[in-house]
């Protein structure tokens, strides 16, 4: 007889990207049949969304040599790609340590990577120029890394130690931000309290985050290289371990079977005959940084699999996309004007719909294209692509380029 508690076993199963991505289907299909409270859906405005993302795409790539949608896209500027530059002058040990470093700065900075809201800028010291939202974020945070601020060893700055993390204070966050009366930083409270559950919690246990070194983040790489077999990885494995290790540092939201189930909401229209009915898992910022994890792991010589196996984002741009190209539209009109809270069920089904229409769109795209996931993956197509476009129609129909759904933020979804 199994000892596994019940509700511990439908809580696991709510963190993979398979559940994800199923649950958001059915939700789509749920809005097919006209049977959503929040949104109607109109699937003869798919093809504008496809053709507003093709001509983007070729804007930006017109050779079609899209990179991944990854935070790693933000620390370039210009043309001027800062972190390679820095890595490339680093003498690492060997690549294990690069890649240790790699997954400091990422992790790091993806949980820093919420929303920042309309008016904060990044005044960066190296161009001049002021810069916001998720650019100016990942700007900041790397400034922030490469300084040293995250690091117990003032010989060896390119670190996140987790004693570090565990206790950073709230001014330091502000001043690697520059967050100042007249620059606020929207959750700039969620976000420090974020990463010192973080370092408290990676300092709790070593075994996982500090098999080769003192505990630190990027001790994950270690763990994920000794589940790839033969030097493959699948990503969906990178988004589960992600999940299973770091799911306890979210705030306190829902939790099932003792498990917390962090990026997760309840919707009316999700039942089914489980523990888990009611449940609508995203996990949107931790699977931005999975998709932000390839990189380093390719560069440490591991090949990553299945990389369609994880799904597109649930945030405000891709989201923003349909909203603003017509395929969703408010059943209440003056919902537009609204703001809602994050776990309130018309923000739930946005973002759930928003996964699933994902899947059309890069069907559509690759189908224009005559290239398949192999050649296209869904990583590509946000980048090109899905998010590039939101933010566009953001920029041409708001004057603060907010997203068309007004969501009150806490720091720690979007």
């Amino acid at each position: 007889m199994s000892l596994v508690n019940p509700e511990t076993s439908a809580a696991l199963s709510l963190l993979n990207a398979k559940a994800v991505r199923e649950r958001a289907h059915r939700m789509l299909a749920i809005g097919l049949d006209d049977k959503l409270p929040n949104f109607r859906i109109h699937l003869d405005r798919m093809e504008s969304a496809v053709e507003l993302v093709l001509k983007t795409t070729r804007q930006a790539y017109p050779s079609l040599d899209v990179p991944f949608h990854s935070r790693w896209r933000h620390f370039v500027t210009n043309g001027d790609n800062r972190w390679a530059d820095i890595a490339e002058q680093t003498k690492w040990p060997d690549r294990a340590a690069r890649a240790r470093a790699e997954f400091d700065l990422a992790i790091v900075s993806v949980f820093l990577d919420a929303g920042a809201g309309p008016t904060w800028r990044y005044h960066d010291p190296k161009t001049g120029s002021a810069i916001g939202r998720s650019e100016g974020l990942g700007l900041a945070s790397l400034a922030m890394f490469v300084s040293g601020t995250f690091s117990a060893h003032p010989r060896d700055p390119l670190r996140v130690d987790a004693d570090i993390l565990a206790n950073l204070s709230l001014a330091d966050l502000k001043r690697g931000f520059q967050v100042s009366d007249t620059n606020p930083l929207v959750g700039i409270e969620g976000r420090v309290d974020l990463l010192r559950r973080l370092g408290a919690h990676v300092a709790s246990i070593p075994d996982v985050f500090g098999h080769v070194d003192r505990p630190r983040p990027g001790g994950l790489f270690d763990r994920l290289a000794m589940l790839a077999e033969n030097r493959r990885l699948p990503a969906p494995t990178i988004l589960s371990e992600l999940l299973q290790r770091l799911g306890p540092i979210w705030p306190s939201r829902l939790t099932l079977g003792g498990v917390a189930l962090g990026d997760c909401w309840k919707h009316p229209a999700l039942t089914s005959h489980d523990a888990t009915s009611g449940l609508m898992p995203l996990h949107k910022l931790s699977q931005w940084l999975a998709y932000s994890l390839i990189e380093p792991l390719q560069t440490a010589g591991i090949r990553v699999t299945d990389i369609d196996g994880l799904t597109g984002l649930a945030e405000y741009r891709n989201g923003g996309l349909f909203v603003d190209v017509g395929v969703l539209a408010f059943r209440d009109a003056e919902d537009a004007s609204r703001e809602h809270e994050i776990a309130s069920p018309l923000v739930v089904e946005w973002r759930a719909l928003t996964v699933a229409l994902l899947d059309r769109i890069a069907d559509g795209v690759r189908r224009r294209l005559g290239l398949d996931a192999t050649s296209l993956p869904l990583a590509k197509i946000l980048e090109g692509g899905t998010w590039a476009a939101g933010r566009r129609l953001a920029r041409e129909r708001r004057d603060d380029a907010s997203p068309p759904v007004k969501v009150i933020s806490d720091g720690t979804v979007f």
